[in-house]
């Protein structure tokens, strides 16, 4: 059901990630030109993902016709895979961004409601400077999940990303300026006006906006959800680097001041916690090999690029720290850490082997997308 108007105007809005979910939708990687080796080994760390979240929360994972039957045969029976076309599985970015709000009811009590918000998708940059060429499939993922879930849809003909979002639940909004201001998204649009969608859409008071995202993060020209995100309102987590050679470490100094100099929608000045980024990592010649890339529609992997890996890039799922393991064991562990003192009432949960998924371009946030369950206590949001 196609939704009239904005989602603010009929008492929406955005829940932060660390708010009750009822499940969580995956999609299942498959294109060669992007994923090494016919996409075994990113299949195997998907399936480790769903796993682990399923323990938490229902798991929705989506193949293809193709990939329905091997899907189904890698992932516990206690999650539920369905079949759906997809160009690529970064149902972060292609998934809708669901949002939560009160209905009128006929009896006293309010009765809470679940919607979503389906954006518009250009593959991270349109023909010239996306990640493919056809992405057609993509653009109906949000429709699809929300009929299977039969929930009200606010399509959207501006182009943004689940990615370049984060928000705290209570107002403010946290992105870049490097993708929500680049011109290969929605170039007539001014900052201004982009501000002013994310109100009206996300029910948000204040947008922060960082100036860059992650180094080396050009798939999707710099992410939010790479570089900082809420760890309850007012407190972030911010991508850092000691390393003051490391083209990183400019990004983080230039993030840390915007950060340290602003307010969020209700006067809180923030807490900044910084979380050092692994490596740096680079793509190894094998590991380029492994991916198809003669005539190929997807952006090229090629040996020697900088991986954007972040331990920012986890999923937050009901009691639990979904988080990425890189194989670097001084910051592997220092992320841990610094994941358990931040979230000490949840649970960290390490996926050993996530440089599969961010030798695609991105990572543990990216694939996933979180569904609210809405707790009556939604009655008492301002």
């Amino acid at each position: 059901m196609n939704m009239e108007g904005t989602p603010a105007l009929h008492g929406y809005y955005m829940p932060a990630e660390w708010e009750p979910h009822s499940q969580c939708w995956i999609g299942w990687p498959e294109r060669p030109d992007n994923w090494r080796d016919n996409a075994v080994p990113a299949q195997q760390v998907f399936a480790k993902v769903a796993s682990a979240i399923s323990k938490f929360e229902h798991v929705t994972v989506c193949a293809s016709a193709a990939q329905w039957a091997n899907a189904r045969s890698q992932l516990p029976e206690n999650i539920r895979v369905i079949e759906m076309s997809l160009n690529d599985s970064w149902f972060r970015d292609t998934g809708p961004t669901f949002v939560i709000g009160i209905s009128a009811s006929s009896s006293s009590t309010p009765e809470p409601k679940v919607a979503g918000i389906d954006w518009n998708f250009n593959s991270w940059g349109g023909i010239d400077d996306g990640c493919y060429r056809d992405w057609s499939h993509d653009l109906l993922v949000a429709r699809k999940i929300l009929a299977v879930e039969k929930l009200p849809r606010f399509p959207h003909s501006m182009i943004l990303e689940g990615g370049s979002i984060h928000v705290d639940g209570e107002g403010t909004c946290l992105t870049t300026e490097e993708c929500l201001l680049n011109k290969n998204r929605n170039p007539d649009l001014t900052k201004e006006q982009i501000e002013d969608q994310l109100k009206a859409y996300l029910g948000v008071r204040k947008v922060i906006w960082l100036p860059r995202g992650l180094y080396g993060d050009d798939d999707t020209n710099g992410h939010i959800d790479n570089m900082c995100c809420f760890v309850k309102p007012g407190v972030v987590l911010l991508s850092w680097t000691d390393d003051e050679k490391d083209p990183q470490y400019e990004r983080a100094v230039e993030a840390f001041s915007v950060l340290s100099n602003t307010t969020d929608a209700n006067g809180r000045k923030l807490e900044i916690i910084k979380l050092h980024v692994p490596g740096p990592l680079y793509m190894t010649d094998e590991e380029a090999t492994g991916i198809f890339q003669e005539d190929c529609e997807a952006k090229p992997r090629l040996p020697g690029t900088r991986l954007a890996a972040s331990y920012v890039n986890f999923y937050i799922a009901n009691g639990a720290i979904i988080a990425p393991q890189f194989g670097d064991l001084k910051w592997d562990d220092e992320a841990v850490r610094v994941l358990s003192q931040a979230f000490p009432n949840h649970e960290v949960v390490r996926i050993e082997g996530a440089r599969e998924i961010v030798l695609a371009g991105g990572n543990i946030h990216c694939i996933t997308q979180q569904q609210p369950h809405i707790p009556q206590s939604i009655v008492n949001h301002d």
